[in-house]
């Protein structure tokens, strides 16, 4: 990341890196290469917004997904908008191999890990019973299994060198169970608090850890996930993925623990957090269900 706004903010939060002659080595150990945001599912939706808009902000960028084609298009497209060359890797998280491929690809390309954005996932929306286990399994795999693997293989080297971070994409649903899109709610409050105990038990280090909540987006993710008609879908405003990147951006960069972007986000944030069960869950199951069920 770029040294002299990075080393601000975080004399701005009191959290100024201890550099010691261990991080020293660690940096010296990597001054060869240039630090690389990585944004996982960063070739649709909101991870290639995010991707954008750290690009535009003279980072160097490299995205993860499975699919080559979609990459390269979208790889050239952020660069066409950014004048940023963004580094294609293709690779299936889900595999064991998943952060050595990243890792090597990253490096026989003059790059390393700085920054990791967990942003790739799945949704499911129905009643659980009626779920096909194998689609809940590969949720849980992506959601949770990919990203407390990446996460724990990056932050050794994150936490020696004191800098870098983990933005971690989850969703306002993960402060509160989800009724018909059950497994997908329970994955985001996953996510929320692996993030937030990573960040108190690694405070003061230099290396930095936000989750992203955001509501509704406007993306395919809906209609993928088979919730295109469920009445949030109707009555809550969707944020476009531009706006959420922006908002995940500057949260980042003041160092903010949680991001929950628009102007709704921080107030049902806040009402989440604050309204028992027994209150907000059968508000959620209405506004979850839909039109069929």
């Amino acid at each position: 990341m770029p040294g002299g706004p990075t080393r601000n903010a975080d004399l701005w939060l009191g959290r100024a890196r201890k550099n010691d002659a261990s991080a020293a080595a660690a940096r010296q150990a990597v001054a060869h290469l240039k630090p690389a945001v990585v944004v996982t599912g960063g070739s649709r939706g909101i991870g290639r917004a995010i991707a954008q808009r750290f690009a535009s902000h003279g980072h160097h960028v490299a995205i993860v997904a499975r699919t080559k084609d979609d990459l390269k298009n979208s790889a050239l497209e952020i660069e066409r908008h950014t004048g940023q060359p963004v580094l294609p890797i293709t690779c299936d998280l889900t595999s064991p191999k998943a952060f050595a491929i990243i890792s090597q690809d990253l490096e026989q390309a003059g790059y390393f890990l700085d920054v990791l954005v967990n942003n790739a996932g799945l949704g499911l929306a129905g009643p659980f019973v009626e779920q096909d286990e194998t689609d809940i399994a590969q949720l849980v795999e992506l959601n949770i299994l990919v990203l407390t693997s990446l996460s724990r293989h990056a932050l050794p080297a994150m936490l020696a060198r004191r800098r870098g971070g983990l933005l971690n994409v989850a969703s306002l649903g993960a402060y509160v169970p989800g009724p018909h899109q059950a497994a997908y709610y329970a994955s985001k409050a996953y996510v929320v608090s692996l993030t937030e105990a990573m960040a108190v038990e690694n405070y003061g280090s230099g290396v930095r850890f936000c989750v992203l909540a955001p509501g509704p987006v406007e993306t395919r993710f809906h209609a993928k996930m088979g919730a295109d008609t469920a009445r949030y879908r109707r009555i809550i405003p969707a944020l476009s993925p531009d706006a959420v990147a922006r908002a995940a951006y500057r949260g980042y960069y003041f160092g903010l623990r949680v991001v929950a972007p628009g102007w709704l986000g921080p107030i049902s944030h806040a009402a989440l957090k604050i309204l028992p069960h027994p209150i907000s869950v059968p508000i959620m199951a209405w506004l979850l269900k839909r039109d069929a069920e």
